[in-house]
């Protein structure tokens, strides 16, 4: 009917589909041969073919149209043609949602169905099935049940699937076929019993025990079908997953058992379930990766790929498990297949002994050319784990990298390689002036413009630090001279950080930013001057402030606050203090932002969580005159179990002088509803209850917020904690579920909540400092504090280091919130910004002998903030 094209012919382009340019309004006018008789089979089977690819093609029939040539295709059911009898079944289904009164055809279709022919009986059951709604399907019930159970496989098969489709409509009378299927399930031909089981699991899966009887019995007395047991396996699997995995049930050994299936599929389903079940022991996980092992040596290619594949799963969690496999593995290394010797490696990567790791990057480096980028990238990013798993290899493993970084490649792997050098670069300080020169020497050739400004400002972070920091100056500079305007301005920033951390460089400095002031771009010469002129003050704080460390604004936050101020003119200055931070630490956020942001601007940028909250509460009349919001708690606390009649969480908002509490409250009856809801607060400490701001209603099941207004303790400002008991009052008015009409008359309730607690961590906001030592200068020691504690309780640096940053709410910088192996002291360094714009740092020194001593040093700009880390932390 149609040519068939070899797969050469369509690379070299000698072959083209026929159909492709076909016209809707040709092909329907076409569709008119229907009516003529003789009925031609062949001329009317193309025609269909026809309307059946312009509707899988998307293209648009309207209602008449197709029911026109609906109808006109019914005549065809007078010919006997197999091909277009066939063809017609097809046209149906596909019309099915498209065409009116297409029942029309129910005779027909019901004739073949229970006709002699068993070629038309299966295909005029689903065609039958995708017309019949759940009012007709009651008429053809007794021919369904007889399809079920018919000896044809196709036609039995044909009935089942049907009746599954049949289940989102009419599940009430699919559930009466269930003896029919029950028989079906015990037939010896394996697509009909695997199609039975399904419907038969799906009209029981929201029956827990009836799933439970249904998979002992056919397990007890075996299957014939393999793709029946992979889904009593999928199904046993689930069941474990809701009781919580228990190992003694019946059904893990079921699943277990299926590891000695004679067929392959049937094992692989096992061993994958078990692999796949959460909370599994390397004990239980033995029999299942002893399979896959098996698989590994197998001559089927998708065998060895399934295996390896779920070997590499199993590798993520449990590596130890995967041991044993690591001779198979390393025989597939050498696989024809390159996805499978990709995933071979990566497995290696991840279970190899420190040892081996020599071995693996050579057996790598033998086949890195011939695979895929995308497998590259894989490959990269287990190397990354494997860097982190044995640091003292970062040597080798930094050498394979860089040999890596200098062949041909796309973005996303060089840019994988790039993100690994650099965590290795800051994970091991040993390795840092290496991986430093690597990268120097691949941007002399990057072509990635992302890539090389992100290189530039690792280098101005960390290169000053360096023995010799200035062997980095030539390859910065020739950034300026040799490239385009972003990497240029990129490279300005970078030398302006060595000036500004090394006093003997400075004069050096200096005269390359005056040649760069002369550049052909405007950014970049608007950045050499700025940071000429800095420079040139030789002002550490200065330095700190505008160079080192940079804004923590919000920059989307800055850019409205000075549009507001430009459109409302003040005599005060602009205010920097009245910008909400930056909920993303500026420094971590990737340096080639600022490069990609200049190829397409969005044109709105869109609103922070706490810039909506600001815009919520300064449309409230009670919080007018509090000033700019400071910061509101991360994640909102629940006061009450998510299954109670009401459901309350609360966030916490932060100002300068006083705290707003929002209640973000649910009601979950649906026969009553709440009006005036507030919550009633009683403080321990100082704080002062200054308004209640109610919700006007809460109807069932529709969330409202009530709000209260709380004042900071004058007389003791560094009482910043404190727990408050909550009581959340309404009046109740008891309603129609149905109609939901609400009763006039209501009656005062209350309802206790959960206390709620306020910590100093509610006062501070996150900021990163990039060089700690530069903000450590630039606050000063004129409100310095320092006082040393004991932690009774707690018994490694570890665990120290990770309760402070949590308990003060600060970012820990240049990554002192990791501590080395085997050390017994640490210096953990913090920063923040305290409610009203003040810088607080913090240097903790920690020892641990028997128990862990705490040194902490506390900066600011003011002295409160100093005396409430250290009141708070004592």
């Amino acid at each position: 009917m149609l040519k068939k094209f070899d797969k050469k012919d369509e690379e070299s382009g000698g072959g083209s589909n026929p159909l492709q340019h076909l016209e809707k309004s040709a092909v329907l006018q076409e569709a008119r041969v229907f009516n003529e008789t003789p009925i031609n089979p062949r001329k009317c089977a193309h025609i269909l073919t026809k309307i059946l690819y312009l509707i899988n093609q998307g293209e648009h029939l309207g209602t008449t149209e197709a029911t026109e040539a609906f109808f006109a295709m019914t005549k065809l059911f007078q010919s006997n043609d197999p091909t277009l009898r066939r063809m017609c079944y097809l046209t149906i289904k596909e019309m099915s949602c498209i065409a009116e009164d297409v029942i029309i055809v129910t005779s027909s279709l019901t004739k073949d169905m229970t006709g002699k022919e068993d070629n038309y009986r299966g295909p005029a059951v689903r065609a039958l099935c995708q017309i019949t709604d759940s009012t007709m399907l009651q008429a053809v019930e007794r021919y369904m049940k007889q399809a079920i159970v018919d000896k044809v496989p196709s036609v039995s098969s044909s009935a089942l699937v049907s009746s599954l489709h049949l289940l989102k409509c009419s599940f009430d009378v699919v559930k009466r076929w269930v003896n029919e299927a029950q028989e079906a399930a015990s037939s010896d031909n394996i697509m009909v019993q695997y199609h039975a089981l399904g419907l038969l699991y799906h009209v029981r899966k929201n029956d827990r025990l009836a799933v439970s009887k249904m998979i002992s019995k056919f397990t007890r007395h075996g299957l014939k079908s393999p793709f029946a047991y992979c889904m009593m396996i999928r199904v046993a699997s689930k069941q474990l997953e809701e009781e919580d995995g228990s190992r003694d049930s019946p059904l893990f050994d079921f699943i277990e058992s299926c590891l000695r299936n004679k067929h392959e599929m049937v094992v692989y389903e096992a061993a994958s379930a078990i692999v796949n079940l959460p909370g599994c022991s390397a004990k239980e996980l033995a029999p299942a990766v002893s399979v896959l092992q098996l698989f590994c040596s197998s001559p089927k290619a998708a065998l060895r790929y399934a295996a390896v594949r779920t070997l590499n799963k199993v590798a993520m969690k449990h590596p130890s498990a995967v041991t044993a496999c690591n001779l198979d593995l390393e025989n597939l290394v050498t696989d024809s297949n390159r996805s499978i010797a990709t995933l071979a490696i990566t497995t290696l990567l991840k279970t190899g002994s420190e040892s081996s790791i020599d071995r693996l990057m050579k057996q790598i480096s033998s086949f890195m050319s011939e695979i895929s980028d995308e497998f590259k990238v894989v490959v990269v990013q287990a190397i990354s784990a494997l860097c982190q798993k044995y640091p003292r290899k970062h040597a080798v493993l930094m050498n394979f990298l860089f040999t890596m970084l200098r062949e041909e490649g796309g973005f996303e792997y060089k840019r994988a390689i790039v993100d690994c050098i650099i965590s290795i670069i800051e994970e091991n300080a040993e390795s840092k002036e290496t991986g430093l020169s690597h990268l120097c020497e691949f941007i002399e050739d990057c072509e990635f413009t992302v890539l090389a400004t992100r290189i530039l400002h690792l280098l101005g972070q960390e290169g000053p630090k360096t023995n010799n920091p200035s062997k980095y100056i030539r390859f910065i500079y020739n950034r300026v001279v040799l490239e385009h305007e972003e990497v240029r301005a990129g490279a300005v920033s970078a030398l302006a950080k060595f000036g500004a951390q090394n006093e003997e460089m400075l004069p050096s400095i200096l005269v390359l930013l005056k040649r760069c002031v002369m550049d052909d771009d405007n950014e970049v010469r608007d950045r050499a001057t700025f940071y000429l002129n800095v420079l040139e003050q030789k002002q550490k704080a200065l330095n700190a402030g505008y160079i080192l460390n940079g804004l923590t604004v919000s920059i989307p936050g800055l850019e409205r606050a000075l549009q507001q101020y430009t459109l409302e003119p003040s005599e005060k200055p602009f205010d920097l203090k009245s910008v909400p931070l930056a909920t993303t630490p500026m420094a971590e956020q990737r340096p080639e932002s600022t490069a990609t942001a200049t190829v397409k601007q969005p044109e709105k940028v869109a609103a922070t969580r706490q810039e909506i909250f600001q815009e919520q509460l300064a449309a409230v009349p009670e919080f007018q005159g509090l000033g700019p919001l400071f910061k509101s708690s991360p994640e909102p606390v629940a006061l009450t179990e998510s299954e109670t009649e009401y459901v309350v969480r609360c966030t916490k908002h932060t100002f300068s002088d006083h705290l707003v509490f929002q209640f973000d409250c649910t009601n979950t009856l649906n026969d009553q509803t709440l009006e005036k809801v507030t919550v009633q607060m009683e403080p321990t400490e100082a704080y002062e209850v200054l308004a209640y701001v109610p919700a006007r209603s809460l109807p069932y099941n529709q969330p409202g917020a009530c709000y209260t207004l709380v004042a900071l303790p004058k007389e003791d400002p560094t009482a910043v904690a404190c727990t408050f008991s909550c009581v959340m009052k309404f009046t109740v008015k008891d309603c129609d579920p149905n109609t939901g009409e609400i009763d006039e008359e209501g009656y005062e309730d209350e309802y206790v909540l959960e206390d709620l607690e306020v910590t100093v961590s509610d006062h501070i906001q996150k900021v990163m400092k990039v060089n700690f030592e530069a903000a450590w200068d630039e606050v000063g020691d004129e409100f310095e504090k320092e006082e040393t504690f004991t932690l009774s309780t707690i018994k490694t640096l570890e665990e120290a280091v990770g309760n402070i940053v949590k308990f003060l709410g600060m970012h820990p910088c240049e990554r002192s919130d990791k501590v080395p192996e085997n050390k017994n002291t640490h210096t953990l360094l913090l920063a923040g910004v305290f409610r009203g714009g003040h810088d607080i740092l913090v240097r903790s020194r920690l020892l641990l002998l028997d128990t862990v001593t705490m040194q902490v040093t506390a900066r600011s700009s003011e002295e409160l903030p100093v005396d409430i880390i250290l009141a708070s932390v004592g």
